[in-house]
This record gives structure tokens, C-alpha cells and sequence, in this order.
């Protein structure tokens, strides 16, 4: 090994832990004002020349000649020549776990429903898929068919009639997984744009991108950036920090079990956060030696070992009571409760993204294909956000139906309310329908 990894150690019981972890989880997620600028350009051109304006920008982002947008469009036939491509072992693989994902999502399906109150009054709500998403796949070797499932097939569950994927393809790289997993997950549209041109071209619509009402997915810089522009004109999903992945261990667990799963995020890119948590100070000892001896046999080792470095950290607490004190406090993505009947301190953990229950629980098969979705929210957000879900491709509108006797009462409460607010016209109206 070339050399040793400076893994940061923590304790929980120092006096200053609290700033040192605050430091720690320090992540500013915000573009800087050049970023800012090429994308609002990026924006404004895309608005303004439609069509025109992705060919120009895929040519001279992606490195492709591109004669019109007749070549950034890819038919449905594409997508099945891709799953006929894969190998056996990759089709069944995402067959597989497209099933299960699917089968998880059918459960968080919300249907419509009403009550009828003593004097005939009906409320209710109605639960109306949304009419079309858009779902950004990045291209490349970054491609992830994962995320293709994860966040299509919910959208699909929930009744949307129209998923359009757009997904760059830079220099004419193609993955046939990201289209055998869009031709297995439903998805209607693929167009090989990416970049905020492609965000830009969801949102507002082209000559031949359909507008659509939610854009999700995962992207670089430029992506989130454009985002946070055209939220408001349409919904997003979040702006999604670096992976990040919190074990908690009562120190009986393989220790190369949990320093692959701690790599199992370092790997994805320099700034990913792995820690673990133990009140076993020797426990940490040992998966410090299991990194240093694992470390070395990674294909990605030097995206590994800067993010360990970096922002990863062993943290040892003064117990398990302390242990989920700082689960919650962190309000991790991934949370691997990596203990003897974690059910005992599931009903404890308040803020996390998904949590993964048991030592034989690893993260990665939330990833892939147990079923659950794998777009967590990140950067502490959990304290207040969920995973995706089919929920985020349903809308809810209100029902109200008075009776006369109804709306006869209710006006009566309602003058009063809006004549304290002085808003007349509001009173008169409700008083319109007061029985003498």
C-alpha cells in the first residue's frame, strides 16, 4: 500500500465532539457564481431557440455531431434491441429487481377517498397521478440503470401515462443497461441530451421534449444548479448531497464486513461520507486495520481513500444510548444498524433515509434490488424529508361538498372568521347561504 489512510477518530464524550462533528458534516451544496451564470445562459437559450438551442449544446458539450434533434431521440425499438444486447445474467438481474422495487412501490400507492358528515356534507380528497415526469439518467460511465428503476417504476405505480427520459451520451458512449432498464421499467421517451440544457428542456418544453410537471434524478453540478432555477415552473425531487453512510455497531460484527460497507460509499466520488459508530474502542481498532489491509484491493481505491480522508470518520461513544443520540444528529442517508435485535433501537432513530436492520443487512442491497428506493435524502435533510416514493408522482386535491344545512352552519362560522380579517366580500358570500 502506497500509504496509510488518516481515517479522522472522534469521541463522543470529548468536550468539543460537537464542533468537531459539525465540521465533519460541514457539505455547501451551492454553485459558485460562474456555475450560476453558464447555466441561467444555458437556460435562456433553451427557452428561446428550443430545439435548435440542444443541438448546438450537445455538440459542443457531448463532443457529438449532431446533424438535428432527429439524432438525440431514441425510439422505443432502441430500448429493446438494448435488453436483447445485455447477457442473460444482466436481464435477470434487472428483472429481478425491477419486480421487487415494483412490489414494494405498489404498497405506498394512496388512493382517493371521502366521509359524509351528519347533515349530508361530503370531504374528501382526490389522488390524480401527475401527467408527465421527466427523469434525468447521467450518461457515460457514470450511468447507473439502478436509478433508471428507482425512479421510474414509481412514477409508472402511481398512474403517470408519460415518463420521458433524457440521458447524455458524451463522445457516443452508450450504456445498454440504462436502456434495458428504461425498456423494463416502462419509460415512454428517451432523448440523449443531458446537462442543464436538458433539465432547461423538461421544464419549458421544446419543439420536441413534451414539457413535463416533476423532474427527478440525479446529476453534476450544472444539473442541480438548473434545477433549483425551474423549481416552481415544474416540481424536482431534491438537490441531493455527496452518498453518505452511518454504521452503528455494538462491535460484534465481521470488521471487514463493515469497512467494505464504509467503502461501499467512499467509492462513489471524493466527497461520499462514510462513519461508523461503536462504543467498542477496540472494535474500531480492528476495522481500522481491516481499511488499511481492504483499501488496496479496490478498482476504485484513490475516490476511496480521498472521501475516507476527507469526511469519513470512526466515532467511539460511551454507549448504544449514545450511539443513536448521534444517528440522530447526523440524520444520515443510509443508516446500517449493525447490532443484535436492532428492532430494540429502531423505535429511537428519528432522522434517516432508509435503515438497513441487522449485520447481514448491507447497504448495497438497498441499492440495487430490495425493494425500497435508493433516492434518499442527503446532508442531514432527513430530518425532514423521505425517499422518493409514488407519493411524489401523485397530486391531492380537496373535496368539499356542502349540504344546504351545511353551508347554512358553516357560514356562520365562516362571517365571524372573515369579518375579523375585514375581508367583506369573503363574509357576504358565506352569509349568502345562511338559512333565515
Amino acid at each position: 500500500m502506497t500509504a496509510a489512510t488518516a481515517i479522522r477518530r472522534l469521541n463522543a464524550t470529548d468536550a468539543d465532539f460537537a464542533r468537531h462533528l459539525d465540521h465533519l458534516l460541514s457539505w455547501e451544496s451551492v454553485s459558485d457564481e460562474g456555475v450560476n451564470q453558464r447555466v441561467l445562459e444555458i437556460i435562456q437559450a433553451v427557452r428561446e431557440r428550443g430545439d435548435a438551442a440542444l443541438v448546438e449544446l450537445t455538440q459542443r458539450f457531448d463532443g457529438l455531431e449532431v446533424a438535428s434533434m432527429a439524432d438525440l431521440i431514441l425510439p422505443r425499438e432502441r430500448l429493446e434491441l438494448a435488453l436483447e444486447r445485455i447477457s442473460p445474467e444482466q436481464r435477470r438481474a434487472l428483472e429481478v429487481a425491477a419486480e421487487r422495487v415494483r412490489s414494494y412501490h405498489e404498497k405506498q400507492k394512496q388512493d382517493s377517498w371521502t366521509y359524509t358528515e351528519a347533515d349530508g356534507t361530503v370531504l374528501g380528497q382526490k389522488v390524480t397521478p401527475l401527467d408527465r415526469a421527466g427523469l434525468y439518467v447521467p450518461g457515460g460511465k457514470a450511468s447507473y440503470p439502478s436509478s433508471v428503476l428507482m425512479n421510474a417504476i414509481p412514477a409508472k405505480v402511481a398512474g403517470v401515462p408519460e415518463v420521458v427520459m433524457v440521458v447524455p451520451t458524451p463522445r457516443g458512449e452508450i450504456n445498454e443497461l440504462v436502456l434495458a432498464a428504461a425498456c423494463i421499467a416502462g419509460v415512454d421517451r428517451v432523448f440523449t441530451i443531458g446537462g442543464a440544457q436538458a433539465v432547461a428542456a423538461l421544464a419549458y418544453g421544446t419543439e420536441s421534449v413534451p414539457p413535463v410537471d416533476k423532474i427527478v434524478g440525479p446529476g453534476n453540478i450544472y444539473v442541480a444548479t438548473a434545477k433549483r432555477h425551474v423549481f416552481g415552473k415544474v416540481g424536482i425531487d431534491m438537490i441531493a448531497g455527496p452518498s453518505e453512510i452511518l454504521v452503528v455497531c455494538d462491535g460484534q460484527t465481521d470488521p471487514d464486513w463493515i469497512a467494505m460497507d464504509l467503502f461501499s460509499q467512499a467509492e462513489h466520488d471524493e466527497d461520499a461520507q462514510s462513519i461508523l459508530v461503536s462504543p467498542d474502542a477496540a472494535f474500531l481498532d480492528r476495522v481500522a486495520e481491516s481499511i488499511q489491509r481492504l483499501l488496496p484491493t479496490l478498482e476504485r481505491e484513490e475516490i476511496a481513500r480521498t472521501s475516507l480522508e476527507g469526511r469519513g470518520a470512526l466515532i467511539q461513544v460511551a454507549d448504544m444510548a449514545q450511539a443513536i443520540e448521534v444517528a440522530n444528529r447526523i440524520a444520515p442517508e443510509h443508516l446500517e444498524l449493525s447490532v443484535e435485535n436492532p428492532e430494540q433501537y429502531l423505535e429511537q432513530i428519528r432522522h434517516a433515509g432508509a435503515i438497513f436492520m441487522g449485520r447481514y443487512t448491507a447497504e448495497a442491497l438497498g441499492d440495487y434490488c430490495a425493494g425500497p428506493n435508493h433516492v434518499l435524502p442527503t446532508s442531514g435533510t432527513a430530518r425532514f424529508s423521505s425517499p422518493l416514493g409514488v407519493y411524489d408522482f401523485q397530486k391531492r386535491s380537496s373535496i368539499i361538498h356542502c349540504s344546504a344545512q351545511g353551508a347554512s352552519e358553516l357560514g356562520k362560522v365562516a362571517s365571524v372568521l372573515a369579518r375579523g380579517e375585514s375581508l367583506t366580500a369573503h363574509a357576504r358570500s358565506a352569509e349568502y347561504r345562511i338559512k333565515g
